[in-house]
């Protein structure tokens, strides 16, 4: 069975993820939920650009501007 894109992001739940937005910003928190169009929550949020880093708390992210998305840990539990 294929794992489509939506059920790999789901298995990074209440992990620390960093994300590269479009903008290039980064944010870095614990990932709380995603939906199917890839829209994130992130828990206990860091924003960093160029000039600034702050703590933002809980966020939510539309996944049209998510560009990566890095998990902490190196290995994905296996899917079910």
């Amino acid at each position: 069975m294929v794992d489509t894109p939506t059920t790999l992001v789901e298995r990074l739940l209440n992990q620390r993820v960093t994300l590269v937005l479009k903008d290039t910003r980064q944010m870095a928190g614990t990932l709380l939920g995603v939906d199917e169009h890839l829209n994130l929550v992130l828990d206990d949020a860091d924003e960093t650009t160029t000039e600034v880093s702050r703590h933002l708390g809980r966020v939510v992210l539309r996944g049209s501007n998510v560009v990566t998305l890095h998990a902490a840990q190196a290995s994905l539990p296996k899917s079910k």
